[in-house]
This record gives C-alpha cells, sequence and structure tokens, in this order.
C-alpha cells in the first residue's frame, strides 16, 4: 500500500473531486494521477526514441536537402489547389 502526504492544497483538492461526486474516492483519484503521469511518460519516451533516430539519421547523413522538401511540399500543395479549382 502506498502513502502520500499531498500537501494541504492538493488534499484539499483530491477531497473535493471525491465530494463533488467526481471520484469515488481518494484512491480513485490518485490512480487516475499515476495513469496519466504513465501515458505522459510513455508520450515522452517514444518522442525521445524519434528524436534519437533522427539524430542517427542525419549523423549516417540520411538527410533531405531543406530545399529539396520545400520544393516537394510546394508541388504537392499546388497540385492540391489546382483540385479543387
Amino acid at each position: 500500500m502506498i502513502s502520500a502526504d499531498l500537501g494541504q492544497q492538493l488534499e484539499q483538492f483530491v477531497a473535493s473531486l471525491v465530494a463533488t461526486g467526481r471520484y469515488n474516492s481518494k484512491s480513485e483519484v490518485l490512480r487516475e494521477g499515476v495513469r496519466l503521469i504513465h501515458e505522459r511518460e510513455t508520450r515522452l519516451a517514444a518522442l525521445d526514441a524519434s528524436i534519437a533516430r533522427g539524430l542517427a539519421d542525419a549523423d549516417a547523413g540520411r538527410t533531405t536537402p531543406a530545399e529539396a522538401a520545400f520544393d516537394r511540399l510546394e508541388a504537392k500543395y499546388r497540385a492540391m489547389g489546382a483540385a479543387d479549382e
């Protein structure tokens, strides 16, 4: 079992969430908070992995010059605009 000192402000906030019926118990509030932190940490780990892959690609020379990327995007959006007309 985990015991946590939330401090007066957070304790009052948790108590108000339970009192208003938003949550059934303090434990439910804390589980939701930990679940949200877990989701955030998972997204941050995925972002870190993506950045590491990008840096590895750049170090290995697997890049596209910005001018070529912009030219490709410009052509794509011009074609999309022409299709709408």
